[in-house]
């Protein structure tokens, strides 16, 4: 930690969020198909090992083995930390009863067991889809976030955009259980021109920020927030 923020570990973007996350705050990272929802969670996965931190990633899509390959590909070795500082967990969201005992009994007792300082939910909105009703499933989601307050660590939860609208997530709910909101998304000028990654900093409790929209660049080992730049 520096400065009393967690770093995501994306200069531009912590540079966005005042030098970094609150301690102790649920982020959300929301974005459609490509954006990078797992990328910058990955980062921010990556910035607590190498600062001797705890970490847990809980998967609701890949195993572990291709978790620990896309960052091998980045030029980050994990396979030293894992089960002693990394903690990856893959869930099967079509068994509703073992995600969801799994996620709300089980994470809460393994943050505590570990001393995790962090913890990754990749992706979020496929927990929210094991609920058949919008009161069921605002319900469950508060008493889980409410939980997950009480752990000494910074949460990242990524969740993809409603089909309908890219400014709003899955079910319209994470964006405000949230203390801090990060949109990705794609910018199309026209037809004509390449197709921009653009973020956003939509909310931040608690905190200054950034409200300029700015865009990013995912390479092969690095994500690029361009904090000077402007989308166009």
């Amino acid at each position: 930690m520096n400065s009393g923020r967690v770093k995501v570990g994306i200069v531009g973007l912590d540079d966005m969020l005042g030098g970094g996350l609150i301690p102790e705050s649920i982020c959300a990272v929301i974005g459609t198909y490509g954006t990078g929802k797992t990328t910058f969670s990955l980062e921010f996965v990556w910035d607590g090992l190498k600062k001797e931190e705890k970490v847990i990633y809980i998967s609701l899509e890949e195993r572990q083995e291709r978790i620990v390959e896309y960052m091998r590909l980045k030029g980050w070795d994990v396979t030293p930390y894992l089960n002693t500082a990394l903690f990856v967990i893959k869930l099967d969201p079509t068994d509703f009863n073992l995600a969801n005992n799994r996620i709300k009994n089980e994470l809460p007792r393994l943050i505590e067991q570990v001393g995790a300082t962090r913890v990754v939910i990749d992706p979020i909105s496929l927990f929210e889809d094991l609920f058949t009703t919008d009161s069921e499933r605002r319900q469950e989601m508060f008493h889980f976030i409410e939980g997950l307050r009480d752990k000494k660590c910074t949460i990242m939860m990524t969740s993809e955009t409603d089909k309908d609208n890219v400014f709003s997530s899955r079910h319209g709910l994470i964006e405000y259980l949230s203390d801090t909101v990060i949109l990705l998304r794609y910018v199309r000028p026209s037809d004509l021109t390449d197709v921009h990654l653009a973020l956003e900093v939509v909310k931040m409790r608690m905190s200054a920020h950034s409200r300029e929209i700015k865009p990013y660049e995912i390479q092969q080992d690095q994500v690029l927030v361009y904090s000077e730049a402007n989308v166009f």
